[in-house]
């Protein structure tokens, strides 16, 4: 039976989580209400709950925590016609208002009036139950697990900052950090062509160092406090084979951000993905005399399609990534192993799982 409650992980101010029921949503005429099955947790609803906020998102009110979700619709509004009552699928988290110039030209995931989740405008959708365009929703296969819908958003923020770095066939690629992001940025780098690839994270942080060795990178570098720049770029190159023709930055670090420039080719392609030091240093008149492009991502422009694809064929698999699962009612434990890193990606099921059937909705 579907729940009659609708609770949701809502933090109320710095290390202030707290269970809230809130009211079952109706559809608009363009929407559908999904309950939802599986929720993971992302670093931005980390720094919510731990700082207020991130950059120039803070906390100004109660807001619901969770992006990364699928599930079942339960309600349709009136006007649509591709999904219907127990359809699984994924939620696209951000959309645009459709309206404004930058939604004109295809630039919806940095839409001003959107209705991007979890923002301090806009709740996310860790609750029983959630409302979204219709057309945020994507259907998915009987194969494809509900952990697999709720890590396409993720997997769609690295499809995008691949296609940002424009990485292609025969590509050597540089990741830094080696958390969730970095890593769904490696699976998908190696989906669009790379062929070597090297991935950097603090030399405590073995165990994901260890998962992106699982992934297939070509090489791993732990970063000790001693190491200069000079000495990460020397061991950068040697797995590499020379210098780097692309760059997926996943840490917002300055030390990732510099030793990015100093490593890549003339000509070659950084993009910034990780929001991280706020003001940095870089050497920027080596990045501008090498012509060195340097690009950034946000979110997701239309990847979710790309996503499920990869992930419905079998051409990646993105299920090594959960490390840790979590019923609802104990999302305070959820939050406090993600705080501590002690794991990838830590999931949320709001829904009791069948072991048995993972693919299937538990009624």
């Amino acid at each position: 039976m579907a729940p009659n409650k609708n609770l949701a992980a809502t933090v109320y101010g710095p290390n202030d989580l707290r269970l809230d029921e809130r009211p079952i949503p109706e559809p608009a005429f363009n929407e559908v209400v999904v309950e939802v099955d599986s929720c993971g947790i992302c670093g931005t609803d980390i720094h919510f709950l731990k700082d207020g906020g991130f950059g120039a998102q803070r906390l100004i009110k109660p807001i619901v925590l969770g992006h990364e979700s699928a599930g079942v619709v339960r309600k349709v509004g009136s006007s649509v016609t591709h999904l219907k009552v127990g359809d699984r699928v994924a939620i696209e988290p951000a959309a645009g208002c459709r309206t404004c110039d930058l939604c004109k030209v295809g630039k919806y995931n940095i839409c001003l009036d959107g209705k991007h989740c979890t923002t301090q405008k806009h709740d996310g959708n860790c609750s029983n139950y959630y409302a979204q365009y219709a057309d945020c929703c994507f259907k998915l296969p009987d194969h494809v697990t509900m952990e697999e819908g709720a890590l396409l958003e993720p997997l769609a923020v690295a499809v995008y900052a691949g296609r940002r770095a424009a990485i292609g066939l025969g590509h050597k690629v540089i990741i830094f950090g080696a958390g969730p992001i970095g890593l769904v940025c490696l699976i998908a780098a190696k989906a669009m062509g790379a062929t070597r690839t090297v991935i950097l994270d603090l030399e405590h942080a073995k165990h994901r160092l260890d998962i992106a060795k699982k992934l297939g990178v070509t090489g791993v570098i732990g970063i000790r406090k001693e190491d200069t720049e000079d000495e990460l770029v020397q061991k950068i190159h040697e797995i590499l084979g020379g210098p780097a023709d692309r760059v997926l930055e996943c840490t917002g670090s300055q030390p990732g951000m510099r030793v990015s420039i100093k490593a890549t080719r003339n000509a070659g392609r950084i993009c910034l993905v990780g929001l991280g030091n706020k003001d940095v240093q870089l050497p920027m008149v080596d990045a501008i005399s090498r012509e060195i492009e340097i690009t950034t991502a946000m979110r997701y422009n239309h990847d979710y399609p790309a996503a499920l694809e990869i992930v419905a064929s079998g051409y990646v698999n993105v299920k090594p990534l959960v490390s840790h699962h979590f019923d609802l009612k104990d999302v305070h434990e959820a939050f406090r192993v993600a705080s501590q890193g002690e794991g990838i990606k830590i999931m949320i099921h709001l829904v009791p799982r069948d072991t048995n059937n993972p693919t299937k909705f538990t009624n």
